[in-house]
């Protein structure tokens, strides 16, 4: 006998008074309802139903069972329901790709966050300012700065990063503070980022008002972003960064911003996946969830 169902046949026929929408409801032949009552009532050795030709009703002995029954199955229908909850729980490997900065100042601190919400998804992260190929390479998705130009991919907005200029104490101690965007391109050392596909340097940019104002030379240069926070805190000239990546240092005194009536157009930044990826459960709660971790609460777009 299959107990378990002879249960819900009982309870059900209890609350219905008919075999037929017993049947009916447990989409089960009446002759099928019909035995596995018969044989739930010789394994408890008592009767647990009164028949009649028009009726049907539990005897004492019936109802006091119903009561228990009723408890058991509604708690392994919560089992049941928790169980395939836990399965239906998005798994398996994600592949990331972010620049350097990003990942070390912001992603890497946020994934313990990320793997305590989501802990069957294991994350392969791939850290370089290089653009990778999302699909040649077998990459989920990619974090991309700056302006977006594949219109093959799917794009949505994570934030605008702002800038902040920034030296470190010793450097401004043995060569001043910059009073002005031409003071600290005429006086002061400078440190930039370069683009590694091209070579191109990224000049440091100051805007106030209708003004703007490009420095684009420089004593030292790299194409990794953390490389350019460190020639910064090595007091090797004055920078440009990202706030959020460098705010730790600046909290701790180890930088210092200068130069701040002059702000610097925000850097945009998009998580890019391809189209046909946006179903695989795992890419889209990483997406939701980097949205609402790292957003600035500005519309997608």
């Amino acid at each position: 006998m299959n107990q378990l169902l002879a249960m819900r046949a009982f309870v059900r026929l209890v609350e219905t008074g008919s075999f037929s929408r017993t049947a009916d409801h447990l989409a089960l032949p009446r002759s099928t309802v019909t035995k596995l009552i018969s044989d739930l009532e010789k394994h408890l050795g008592t009767r647990l139903l009164n028949r009649t030709t028009r009726a049907v009703a539990a005897t004492s002995d019936g109802l006091e069972y119903y009561s228990h029954a009723v408890r058991l199955i509604a708690e392994v229908d919560s089992v049941d329901r928790a169980l395939r909850g836990k399965k239906a729980k998005p798994s398996g490997h994600l592949r990331i790709d972010a620049p350097a900065s990003f990942a070390t100042s912001l992603l890497i601190p946020a994934l313990a966050d990320f793997h305590r919400e989501y802990p069957d998804i294991t994350v392969a992260l791939g850290i370089s300012d290089r653009t990778v190929n999302i699909v040649g390479e077998g990459v989920d998705c990619a974090i991309r700065a700056g302006s977006l130009n594949e219109m093959t991919m799917v794009g949505r907005r994570l934030a605008e990063l702002q800038y902040v200029t920034c030296a470190a104490p010793g450097y401004l101690e043995r060569m001043g503070t910059p009073s002005s965007p031409a003071d600290l391109e005429k006086n002061h050392a400078h440190t930039a980022y370069f683009f590694a596909a091209t070579g191109k340097l990224d000049p440091m940019i100051f805007e106030r008002g209708d003004h703007r104002y490009e420095v684009a030379d420089c004593a030292f240069s790299t194409n990794d972003g953390n490389g350019l926070l460190e020639m910064i805190l090595s007091g090797l000239g004055v920078g440009q960064h990202l706030r959020r990546c460098v705010q730790p240092h600046l909290d701790s005194g180890e930088l210092v911003a200068i130069l701040e009536g002059w702000t610097r157009p925000p850097l945009p930044l998009h998580i890019v996946y391809p189209p046909n990826r946006h179903p695989n459960a795992r890419l889209s709660v990483f997406v939701g969830w980097a949205i609402q971790k790292f957003g600035d609460g500005a519309p997608s777009r």
